[in-house]
C-alpha cells in the first residue's frame, strides 16, 4: 500500500485546512489530515435527515437491509488496507497482530454478523383460541458516541445492529480519532441510502447535544463512567433508551498450581493489547504467593522482548499512547506507584527516542490495593501485579472495584476456575484468556461499567422496541 493509495480514502473524508481540525499521527505528531468541525446545528440537521430517511429504511425487509449491509462489508474488505493505514496513523495501534489490520477486518466481520443474525418472533403463550408473540420493531433514530481506542470497530458495533433492525444512525466519533470513523462510514455510504448513516465529527458540545436531543430514540455510548453518568442525566427528559459500555478496571486471578509457561502469552496480550488502551483489557492481576515471582518474571520478559514503535512500522507490536493526555495519566500513575515503594520490574519510563507519546511496557510488583495504579483504570501499557495467599481474599479484592466490565481466572483446573468465575462481579469472565470478543456472544458490563448488551441476538434486541402481539 503506497501513501498515494492511502491518500485516496483520506482525500474523500478530509476537508480544507482553513475549515478543518488538524488530526496528528499518534506516533510522530505530524498532521495526517483535517477533520470537519461539526456543531450542534450540524447535528440537528443530521438528525432531521435521519428521521426523514428512517421510515423507508425500516420498510425494507430484514433480508433487503442485510443484503445492503453485506455490500457495505464487501466495500470495507476491498479497502481494508487503506482503512488500516488510517487507523494505524491516527490511533497509533500497530498494523499487525491484534492491531489496525485486525480492526479494519473486524469492521466487515461485525457487519456481516449483524446482517446474518436471525431474530424471529418468539411465541410467549399459546392455547386454544389465543396466541401471544414477541416481535421487535425499529426504535427510530440512534445516536452513537464512540471512543478513540478502537474507533472504527466500536463505531461498527453501534452502527451495524442499529441499521440491521431498521434504525437510522447519527454517529459522533471521538475528536481525537474522527478520520477512522469518517472513512468506514464513507465506505458504507457507497451502498446505503442518503440519510441512513451520518457522521458528525464535533467536540464535546456535540456529544452533549446528542445526549439531550429530543428526537433521538436510542443513545449508544462507549467511554468513561463519568461521561456515561452525564449522558444518563442529559437523556432523562426524553427517556431515550441507553446502551452504555463504560470504564473497566478488569481484574485477573492466577490460581495456585497454574502452568505459568502455558498462560504467559495469553496473559501478556490480555494486558497489553492495543498497548493497554482497551476497555476490556486486564488492568489488575492477583497472583498466588506460590507463583508470584514466576508470573512477574514471565510478564517482564515478554514486555522487554515485544517490539514497540510507530503503528505503520511492520515490525511494531506495541505502539504509542494515542494522546498526550493519556500519556500523562500513565506517567502519573506509575510515578505514584514508584513513590509508594512499589517495585518497577521493567519499563517505568517514557521511550522518548521513539516519539512524544511512547511509554515502555511496564510491570509493577509489590504494590498495594490502595495505590492509584490499582484503583484507577490506567488505560496504558502498565500492569500492577498483586500478591494473595487466600483465594477468598483475592476474590473480594477483585470485586472491590466500582467497575465490572470483564474479569479473568487463570488456572490448570478448569472446574476450579469456573467456580471462581461464578463469584466474580463482571459482565464477562474469561478463563485462561482475557478480552477476547465474539460477534455472536453478548458483551456488556455491570456496576460502574454500564448496562445494556451488544453483539448477537441480545445486541439486536437492544436497538429494537419489543412489541407483544396477541391474537
Amino acid at each position: 500500500m503506497t501513501q498515494t493509495e492511502t491518500a485516496t480514502l483520506l482525500a474523500e473524508i478530509t476537508v480544507d485546512q482553513a475549515i478543518g481540525r488538524a488530526i496528528p499521527d499518534a506516533a510522530t505528531g505530524e498532521t495526517i489530515g483535517y477533520a470537519p468541525v461539526h456543531t450542534a446545528a450540524d447535528l440537528a440537521r443530521a438528525v432531521t435527515a435521519a428521521r426523514a430517511a428512517q421510515p423507508a429504511w425500516a420498510a425494507l425487509t430484514h433480508a433487503e437491509r442485510s443484503a445492503i449491509l453485506h455490500r457495505a462489508a464487501d466495500e470495507i474488505d476491498a479497502h481494508a488496507e487503506e482503512l488500516a493505514q488510517i487507523i494505524a496513523r491516527e490511533q497509533g495501534k500497530p498494523l499487525n497482530g491484534p492491531g489496525a489490520r485486525f480492526e479494519a477486518a473486524g469492521c466487515a466481520v461485525w457487519i456481516r454478523q449483524a446482517a446474518d443474525t436471525v431474530l424471529e418472533p418468539e411465541v410467549l403463550f399459546e392455547a386454544e383460541g389465543t396466541r401471544s408473540e414477541l416481535h421487535y420493531a425499529p426504535l427510530g433514530v440512534v445516536g452513537a458516541i464512540g471512543p478513540w481506542n478502537w474507533p472504527a470497530l466500536i463505531a461498527i458495533w453501534q452502527i451495524a445492529p442499529s441499521l440491521r433492525m431498521g434504525n437510522t444512525v447519527v454517529a459522533k466519533p471521538s475528536e481525537y480519532t474522527p478520520l477512522s470513523v469518517l472513512a468506514v462510514a464513507a465506505l458504507m455510504n457507497r451502498h446505503l441510502p442518503d440519510g441512513v448513516l451520518t457522521v458528525v465529527a464535533g467536540g464535546r458540545d456535540v456529544g452533549e447535544a446528542i445526549a439531550s436531543h429530543p428526537d433521538l430514540d436510542k443513545i449508544m455510548f462507549t467511554g468513561s463512567t463519568a461521561t456515561g453518568r452525564r449522558i444518563i442525566e442529559g437523556s432523562a427528559h426524553n427517556l431515550a433508551r441507553l446502551t452504555l459500555e463504560l470504564g473497566g478496571n478488569d481484574a485477573g486471578i492466577v490460581l495456585p498450581g497454574t502452568d505459568v509457561d502455558a498462560i504467559a502469552q495469553n496473559l501478556f496480550w490480555g494486558i497489553f493489547i492495543n498497548t493497554g488502551q482497551t476497555c476490556a483489557a486486564l488492568k489488575r492481576l492477583y497472583v498466588h504467593d506460590s507463583l508470584y515471582e514466576d508470573v512477574v518474571a514471565a510478564l517482564a520478559a515478554l514486555a522487554e522482548a515485544t517490539p514497540m514503535g510507530p503503528g505503520t512500522d511492520e515490525g511494531s507490536a506495541l505502539g504509542p499512547l494515542s494522546t498526550g493526555q493519556q500519556f500523562d495519566i500513565v506517567s502519573r500513575l506509575i510515578d505514584d506507584a514508584r513513590s509508594r515503594g512499589a517495585r518497577i520490574v521493567t519499563g517505568g519510563e517514557a521511550a522518548t527516542e521513539l516519539g512524544p507519546h511512547f511509554y515502555r511496557a511496564t510491570v509493577v510488583a509489590d504494590i498495594d490495593d490502595d495505590a492509584a495504579l490499582v484503583g484507577e483504570e490506567q488505560f496504558g501499557p502498565a500492569i500492577p501485579v498483586l500478591r494473595y495467599s487466600d483465594l477468598d481474599d483475592a476474590i473480594a479484592r477483585a470485586n472491590a472495584a466500582d467497575q465490572g466490565l470483564g474479569a479473568s481466572v487463570w488456572g490448570s483446573d478448569v472446574d476450579e476456575a469456573m467456580a471462581v468465575a461464578e463469584r466474580l462481579q463482571a459482565g464477562t469472565v474469561w478463563i485462561n484468556q482475557h478480552g477476547t470478543l465474539n460477534p455472536m456472544v453478548p458483551f456488556g458490563g455491570v456496576k460502574g461499567s454500564g448496562y445494556g448488551m451488544e453483539f448477537g441476538k441480545e445486541g439486536l434486541k437492544a436497538v429494537a422496541a419489543p412489541k407483544v402481539i396477541t391474537r
